[in-house]
């Protein structure tokens, strides 16, 4: 899950990086891993900024201002697929054809398929394990396969039709054409959101219109926008500074081999912010509905078990809406038992258990005056792995509490999720192969009760009864898509595991005076197992390896790099040679350069043909 964003204002001489910049804040809570923001100015030249880190990490003022231009995309993101490597943080370009930007939501089933497609016949090398770079490849390959000096909209239509024909999954994107305009497309069921919005330029209502396309409605009413609508599934939008052009290009369900529209429910559950719409239905309201119905289940249970609560406390913060209505609905007090420390991130889209376990206490303070003596029902959104919701029931037995109900907004999650949320794992997931008593007992508590299946998919859908099917493949085991099937969660789970070991070591790299690690061999044997993983290049047999090549150390970086965040660049297609800007490690002073067949000078001022830089972008990894 990720959040994605593109502007294009009809005021040429305006920057849009702010509002970008703005956007992605409201975004954060879909994706804290990374962010990046490319912008097109004039003659098409693009200007970047990526890094791994928060959105007020990432951006200051300085890297805002070299962000030249009146349209661009931006991206937040939480790792899914791939590693959280430096280079996988988006937006994503490639020069040819044409200069394409590219940012995406979501997660593709059929990686192996493509990737060989990719390298066998359409001879394009993706360089890291995103599955993003392949959708943005295989669109680049469609509008090349045109032969056309210029594109137009028929053009790209038809490349996005090929696209869905070729790519399984769940998806929601944004492009960005150099010069021309800004791209929207959703996957043929609808599973992960995009809408788009409108406003009147503020320079002028006779220079037209300003436009949007946002992950949630949210950046909608934040920044102004009116009108929001949401992108059908199997829809591409196309706008120009002329031209708004939309078609549906799969076949709808109504119609014969069409596809169902089938929109995640877990975004209503966990994901999305209360205050954002999502295909017609409030996110706020389907939680009050959620709500209404758990206290009903709950109130069956407690009396078929004779149990009783005095108090109901929520889990901060997606659950208080639902808690509120189940305390009205039964007629029991609601109390803010715990405190919340908003200074922490969302520990569900935090990578590794032991993080989440480590920052679940640091999040949250339970306050004893509410649960000593007393028998509490805590509320919450959902119960994936468990580590959050076992903390929380010992939180709240050392402030007090007599016996612990736990409710879960969400039906026992007992399936992989494969279209973009980070629950790959089966046996990480604490009500796999268990039962509801197991469950309590695994996470330590004297009850638990979990809304029904059929109850959480009537909250959604009575807001907007044309949505007759959703994704719940993470409750029921039943993926929309089709095609996934045991060998390929195996393999999902396998890869999962092998990027958390990637991501661990790179926790160990050097980061200045008075790091615990060392400078010596090993923080540099650690350094080059985390910038050459496995599907990065590092193995590829086209890419032969001089027997100098080495891994540098640098301790100073020279003053003038600095300039490099947001630099101007040409999109590449008319330049032979592109320079080799060393990345700044965003914790401390040190910072790595390849010189193998991916690197070039050490120096800002060389150039060379640097393969993992020839999309023409200069980067800076900058906190």
């Amino acid at each position: 899950m990720c959040g994605i964003l593109a502007i294009l204002l009809a005021a040429q001489r305006t920057a849009v990086a702010p509002e970008i910049n703005e956007g992605l804040s409201l975004l954060q809570h879909r994706g804290q891993d990374a962010a990046g923001i490319v912008t097109c100015g004039p003659g098409g030249r693009f200007y970047q900024c990526k890094a791994n880190g928060m959105v007020r990490d990432v951006f200051d003022a300085g890297a805002l201002a070299r962000l030249q231009g009146s349209m661009g995309i931006g991206h937040v993101r939480y790792p899914t697929a791939g590693s959280s490597a430096h280079a996988e943080a988006q937006p994503f370009y490639v020069n040819s054809p044409y200069g394409i930007v590219f940012a995406h939501n979501g997660n593709l089933i059929n990686t192996s398929e493509l990737k060989r497609f990719l390298d066998a016949e359409a001879h394009r090398h993706i360089n890291t394990d995103s599955d993003s770079e392949m959708l943005l490849n295989i669109f680049a390959n469609n509008l090349q396969a045109t032969g056309k000096f210029r594109i137009n909209e028929e053009d790209i239509f038809t490349a996005i039709g090929g696209l869905m024909k070729q790519c399984h999954g769940g998806y929601a994107c944004v492009a960005m054409l150099a010069g021309f305009g800004i791209i929207a497309f959703r996957d043929p069921n609808g599973i992960r959101p995009v809408g788009m919005c409108r406003r009147k330029s503020s320079e002028g209502a006779d220079l037209g219109d300003d436009w949007c396309f946002t992950s949630e409605s949210v950046v909608s009413d934040a920044l102004g926008f009116e009108e929001f609508q949401d992108v059908r599934p199997g829809e591409a939008v196309i706008i120009t500074r002329n031209a708004v052009s939309r078609r549906v290009l799969t076949p709808q369900a109504t119609s014969d081999n069409g596809y169902a529209f089938a929109p995640d429910i877990f975004e209503y559950v966990y994901f999305a912010r209360p205050d954002s719409v999502l295909d017609g239905v409030s996110v706020y309201r389907s939680r009050m509905a959620m709500g209404d119905r758990l206290a009903e289940e709950a109130r069956r249970v407690l009396a078929q078990r004779g149990e009783t609560v005095d108090v109901v406390i929520p889990v901060p913060d997606t659950s208080r809406v639902a808690a509120l209505q189940v305390a009205q609905k039964l007629g029991i007090p609601y109390r803010e038992g715990f405190v919340k420390n908003r200074y922490v991130g969302r520990t569900f889209i935090m990578p590794g258990q032991s993080q989440r376990r480590k920052n679940v206490r640091r999040k949250l303070n339970a306050m004893a005056l509410e649960f000593k003596g007393k028998s509490v029902l805590l509320v919450d959104d959902s119960i994936v792995r468990g580590t959050t919701s076992r903390e929380i029931i010992q939180m709240a037995r050392d402030a007090g509490a007599v016996r612990v109900v736990m409710a879960s907004c969400a039906p026992p999650i007992r399936y992989s999720h494969v279209y973009g949320i980070d629950m790959p794992n089966r046996h990480e997931l604490v009500a796999h192969d268990r039962s509801v008593e197991q469950v309590a007992k695994e996470i330590q508590a004297d009850v638990v009760i979990y809304q029904t299946l059929q109850d959480l998919i009537s909250s959604v859908q009575q807001f907007n009864p044309s949505l007759r099917s959703f994704d719940c493949s993470v409750f029921d085991g039943k993926y929309v898509t089709g095609g996934v099937n045991d060998a390929y969660l195996a393999h999902l789970e396998g890869l999962r595991s092998e990027n958390a070991k990637i991501k661990a070591k790179s926790t160990r790299l050097p980061n200045g005076a008075g790091s615990e690690d060392t400078r010596g061999s090993g923080a540099i044997e650690a350094a080059v197992a985390v910038a050459t993983p496995p599907g990065e290049g590092a193995n590829d047999p086209k890419m032969a390896v001089p027997e100098h090549t080495e891994m540098v150390v640098k301790q100073d970086e020279p003053e003038r790099a600095r300039a490099r965040n947001g630099s101007a660049v040409h999109n590449g297609i008319k330049e032979d040679v592109t320079r080799n800007h060393s990345k700044k490690e965003s914790d401390g002073d040190g910072y790595l350069n390849c010189n193998g067949p991916m690197g070039g000078g050490d120096e800002l001022g060389s150039s060379s043909h640097n393969g993992s830089e020839d999309i023409g972008l200069h980067n800076d990894w900058r906190r």
